[in-house]
């Protein structure tokens, strides 16, 4: 048997005034979507275990089978994987983005969506101006800064779940503890250095958002992961243009498949990454594919942008995906979490899911929020879900 699992990154949503109180979801054509839950089992899943954050680590974590309340340790360290950062048992790792900050307050997260290459100067610059600490260029406007023996107890804030709300707001907590102090400094004076960055300067000309600071935020340590291949047996491949989920790829043992011009963006190359799982079901077991195209379009709450990404995903990567799948194989589609237009940020709500294949039922449904609650799979937690994708009772015992 092979598996397939299809992620739309904050597919989910809430009803929208704009679109007569459907969800993008609902609103959305998507044929192939609608053919797996007429022709397959749909769910709701709890993929954020109670009181821990709602992003896609936790969630993307939750889905493979892994407790995030026993493994997790911080996006920042996830990240540094991905891009080839070691870090030894006393090492911290913090996600850094480039953001645009305007008169004291979150203006943009993702700095415009800069590019990597202008990303790696300021980097650079940053590396040669301070003697604290290490950057790391990740992608676009997602970096990695690294704490070398230090044993952090932080709070830090995603730049993400702040638009438009004051920087003084959300700095690193404790205030009084001496790091904290350190790299809200550090935070601070990256404005001075970057807004007169020449590339900064000519992003302003272009009338483009400035990388004018960073944000430090979602720290960790090494985390412990069983791989994926000892957990289940299963030779496993993961498809994504996401550092972070990547990340998860490298502590789990799955063979990482690079697609050209796959972006994490909406302009990322759908039909490639169809092409690319196809082929890797050749040689592996299980394959999963990540799109973070309709996360992008919830946190910019563009509804619009929001439903295409969710056709896209129908049609250029699961059309041509669904025609070329072996029969003897189940694939299933969901989201991560929820990323409602509305609030533009990440919820702890359960998600919807569809399973089709050997040995599973029929549910004659379309895709969507309020369908999933109907399913006859009903309601799973965690790990339930790869149970069921797999057929499993309980967790196998390690190989």
């Amino acid at each position: 048997m092979k598996y397939v699992v299809v992620l739309g990154d904050g597919m989910a949503d809430h009803p929208v005034r704009k679109l007569g109180g459907r969800t993008p979801l609902e609103e959305a054509h998507k044929p192939n979507l609608d053919s797996l839950a007429r022709e397959g089992e749909m769910g709701m899943l709890k993929t954020v275990p109670q009181g821990m954050p709602p992003g896609s680590d936790v969630a993307n974590l939750s889905i493979l089978g892994y407790r995030p309340e026993k493994c997790y340790t911080g996006r920042g360290p996830l990240e540094a994987a991905d891009i080839g950062v070691r870090l030894g048992p006393r090492d911290v790792a913090f996600r850094c983005n480039l953001i645009t900050e305007r008169e004291g307050r979150m203006h943009d997260y993702s700095a415009g969506h800069i590019t990597t290459e202008e990303a790696a100067e300021l980097l650079g610059e940053l590396n040669r101006r301070f003697r604290f600490g290490e950057f790391h260029v990740g992608i676009t406007y997602r970096h990695v800064f690294v704490l070398r023996n230090c044993d952090p107890r932080l709070e830090t804030d995603p730049p993400h779940e702040i638009p438009g709300e004051l920087i003084r707001d959300h700095l690193i907590r404790p205030p009084s503890d001496p790091l904290a102090k350190k790299l809200n400094r550090l935070m601070l004076e990256s404005k001075g250095i970057l807004s007169e960055h020449p590339v900064n300067r000519a992003r302003e000309m272009q009338g483009k958002n400035p990388a004018n600071m960073i944000w430090l935020w979602s720290q960790g340590g090494r985390p412990r992961l069983q791989s994926f291949r000892r957990k289940y047996g299963l030779r496993a491949a993961l498809i994504s243009a996401v550092p972070l989920i990547r990340g998860i790829g490298v502590y789990t043992g799955m063979t990482l498949i690079r697609v050209p011009g796959a972006t994490g963006y909406f302009d990322t190359n759908y039909e490639g990454k169809a092409l690319y799982a196809l082929r890797a079901l050749e040689d592996h077991d299980f394959v999963y594919v990540h799109v973070e195209a309709p996360d992008e379009a919830g946190h910019e709450g563009n509804v619009e942008m929001k439903v295409k990404a969710i056709e896209d995903l129908d049609r250029r990567l699961l059309g041509p995906l669904l025609d070329g799948l072996p029969e003897d194989c189940r694939v299933a589609v969901l989201p991560d979490h929820p990323t409602p237009l509305e609030v533009k940020t990440h919820v702890a709500e359960p998600v919807p899911f569809v399973m089709r294949g050997p040995g599973l039922g029929r549910d004659n449904l379309t895709f969507s929020e309020r369908n999933g609650e109907r399913g006859s799979a009903g309601f799973l937690e965690g790990e339930q879900f790869m149970l069921k994708l797999l057929g499993l009772r309980s967790s196998p015992r390690p190989r």
